[in-house]
């Protein structure tokens, strides 16, 4: 196992030894300067109990800290199927051979965010890999609870696979899942259920577990800018009911790891998800799974919007895009490992 837990930027490819990096790192230690100095400035109320105020809330932190938008050759709003909006971005330069997507989920625990909150990551991403970016605009909880997030998901990759590929001049074949939080959960659900189809997943501090038995829901339940109780809260309106442990909401408690995609899996110290991560990248490192996690020491829950004030989240990014960028190029040896 090379690499140490708990170093910013640090690539922690993983094996058989789940019990080892689940246990690395429990004591957060201190935050990050840059981090600090955001929670310090008043970033705004970021758990309001009015949803359209949070709705509201979520999108001025980008605003504030996300800093200039990385430069793409275009971007085009479409509507996949009459029906879910996603942008469609395409890189300057492209990457050498033959051109891939990364199709990409946003966070806002199921009930926050847009194509514009999250128009800096997904060009972020789109220059470093040299891919195209489909990113995606689902339907929110709690006006539009569980299933409708992920069928969504499912409707734009099958599209990204199928259709927009002649649209686009992308190699369908050639497909990345990538998202954030609540959006790493639902691209985690569709790299399962697309195995054979996807050659990679990119899964920021995600939310795998609707359950929340990982530990980090007692050890950091009062981390900033996501509790445990917000949390808590974020699962019952997503999933309004249904089981818990049903695998399309918790990937982690799924069992069928076999020919899941290799993953690059990023955590945060200070993240009351922090464990969901860590333990599914064990999971599937037990697995077989080619797996690496990038733990990035004194950040908080959503940092990959701050890149404008925040040096690890624009590194982070960096490292998505390339890790994109090898997978793409190519996908049976990323299967494989």
């Amino acid at each position: 196992m090379t690499g140490e837990t708990g170093v910013p930027g640090s690539r922690v490819p993983l094996g058989d030894v789940p019990g080892e990096v689940v246990a690395a790192a429990t004591e957060p230690g201190p935050l990050h300067p840059q981090i600090q100095e955001i929670l310090d400035s008043d970033p705004g109320d970021v758990e309001p109990t009015d949803l359209a105020a949070a709705r509201g809330a979520y999108a001025a932190i980008v605003d504030r800290f996300g800093g200039e938008p990385a430069v793409v050759a275009t971007s085009a709003d479409e509507l996949v199927d009459g029906a879910v909006p996603v942008r469609v971005y395409r890189p300057t330069p492209e990457a050498d051979g033959p051109p891939g997507v990364v199709v990409y989920c946003h966070g806002g625990g199921w009930q926050l965010g847009d194509l514009d909150g999250f128009d800096r990551v997904a060009r972020a991403l789109c220059s470093a890999s040299g891919h195209h970016v489909v990113s995606v605009e689902y339907r929110l909880a709690p006006e539009h609870p569980f299933p409708a997030a992920r069928d969504d998901v499912l409707r734009v990759v099958a599209w990204a696979r199928d259709v927009a590929c002649d649209v686009y001049g992308w190699d369908g074949g050639r497909l990345v899942m990538a998202g954030d939080s609540a959006g790493g959960q639902l691209a985690a659900v569709a790299a399962r259920r697309y195995r054979g189809d996807v050659c990679a997943q990119l899964l920021a501090y995600p939310a795998l577990d609707a359950t929340m038995a990982q530990d980090a829901y007692r050890r950091l339940a009062d981390a900033s800018m996501l509790t445990a109780e917000v949390m808590a809260r974020c699962w019952d309106d997503y999933r309004a009911g249904h089981d818990p442990k049903d695998p399309d909401l918790s990937p982690l408690l799924a069992g069928d790891a076999d020919g899941v995609p290799a993953a690059l899996i990023i955590v945060a110290s200070h993240d009351v998800l922090r464990d969901d991560g860590l333990t599914y990248a064990a999971a599937l490192g037990a697995a077989g799974v080619p797996v690496e996690v990038r733990d990035c020491a004194g950040m908080v829950h959503g940092f990959l919007r701050w890149a404008g004030a925040v040096d690890e989240a624009g590194q982070t990014l960096a490292a998505m895009g390339g890790y994109a960028a090898r997978a793409l190029a190519d996908p049976v040896s990323a299967r494989a490992g």
